[in-house]
């Protein structure tokens, strides 16, 4: 086992953990929190859960991923000319673009959390699952190098 084994596990732990989390709370908390809780415990609970999932995303889920990921591209010799080129290159850049716009959308999500606008919020909440598992995607699809 080598240093960089270790950064990459890191790297796709994190990821895991993060994706995993939302899809947790989207396919198991929320439908048991329908259910079982009147309106104003649902959202004390989800509020809670939001704001406990969105402190591990600032504390531990960006640093590690933004760490570890500049650190796996440094190692295979990625440049911002290689982003362009066809195979690693090409993956890598929708991956990161992907990335980015999943963050956008987290961060809407949270907004329209705190701004009452219960519909932009659960689209904001789709639109970063369902982009977080296509980073995934496209995370599987990097050619080994």
């Amino acid at each position: 086992m080598t240093w960089w084994t270790v950064v990459r596990f890191a790297h796709v732990l994190s990821a895991a953990l993060w994706v995993g989390g939302q899809l947790t709370v989207s396919l198991v908390l929320l439908p048991l929190a329908r259910r079982l809780l009147d309106a104003e415990r649902r959202g004390r609970v989800l509020t809670a859960v939001g704001r406990r999932f969105g402190m591990f995303t600032g504390a531990v889920f960006l640093p590690v991923q933004l760490g570890t990921g500049v650190a796996i591209a440094w190692h295979k010799g990625v440049t911002w000319a290689s982003l362009a080129e066809p195979g690693y290159g090409r993956i890598l850049a929708a991956k990161l673009a992907l990335f980015c716009a999943v963050m956008v959308a987290a961060a809407l999500h949270g907004w329209a959390v705190r701004a009452g606008r219960p519909s932009f919020a659960r689209s904001m909440a789709v639109t970063a699952l369902v982009g977080s598992v296509g980073v995934v995607l496209l995370a599987t699809a990097l050619p080994a190098t």
